[in-house]
């Protein structure tokens, strides 16, 4: 497993992931202590329920978004923010197709 990326990450130089049916991601940046990933969504995706032991912060960088975190659901769109804890159940659904950035503490390294 790499312990850290590139120094420099140019968005044409790093291939997209599949993450799910309408979901790709894109890792921008990492080592073992944070990472930051950035999750492009079709309308209609679907980011199932899950938890993970990481701190996870969100920007909603484009697009609008009902996210559920710990049994709670928000509609969030461009310039809003989510903070999940570790092990919190949270999912979301992409109402209009757009883009998150994730941050992760530490570095999922099952993205990897």
């Amino acid at each position: 497993m790499e312990t850290c990326s590139d120094l420099f990450l140019f968005k044409d130089e790093i291939s997209w992931c599949p993450a799910g049916d309408g979901i790709r991601r894109q890792i921008m940046g990492f080592d073992t202590q944070i990472m930051l990933v950035k999750v492009e969504f079709q309308k209609g995706a679907i980011g199932s329920e899950h938890s993970h032991y990481h701190s996870q912060s969100t920007y909603v960088a484009s697009g609008v978004f009902e996210f559920t975190v710990d049994g709670i659901m928000k509609k969030v769109k461009e310039g809003d923010g989510i903070y999940i804890p570790p092990n919190i159940k949270h999912s979301t659904k992409c109402i209009e197709s757009g883009m998150l950035i994730d941050a992760f503490s530490p570095m999922r390294e099952d993205f990897i």
